[in-house]
């Protein structure tokens, strides 16, 4: 199994609007091969920003890697945009391979 994070940091004031970009996006996740899981993760906002996780879990890095080449990713991401100055940066990745 292999679980793919993407950490954002959103700024004061645009974390409503990036939740909402969230739920609004046609992910076509549940149609890709090995895709178990996805949650978006809120942290504590802070007085610089809010940390969101985005947290997704596949049968295999594979699987994962897979998706980030295809149609479908492209298709979910290019309609994905919040308002200039929600983000702090760009989104920092970790991917993990289950050991237990």
């Amino acid at each position: 199994m292999f679980i793919a994070m993407n950490r954002f940091r959103i700024a004061p004031g645009f974390e409503d609007g990036f939740v909402q970009m969230w739920r609004e996006r046609d992910s076509r996740l549940k149609e890709v091969p090995g895709f178990l899981t996805f949650n978006l993760l809120r942290g504590e906002p802070g007085p610089e920003a809010t940390v969101f996780v985005s947290h997704s879990t596949w049968a295999s890095r594979q699987d994962f890697l897979a998706w980030t080449e295809s149609d479908a990713f492209r298709q979910a991401h290019a309609k994905a945009r919040a308002p200039e100055g929600t983000y702090l940066g760009p989104p920092q990745f970790e991917g993990y391979e289950v050991v237990l």
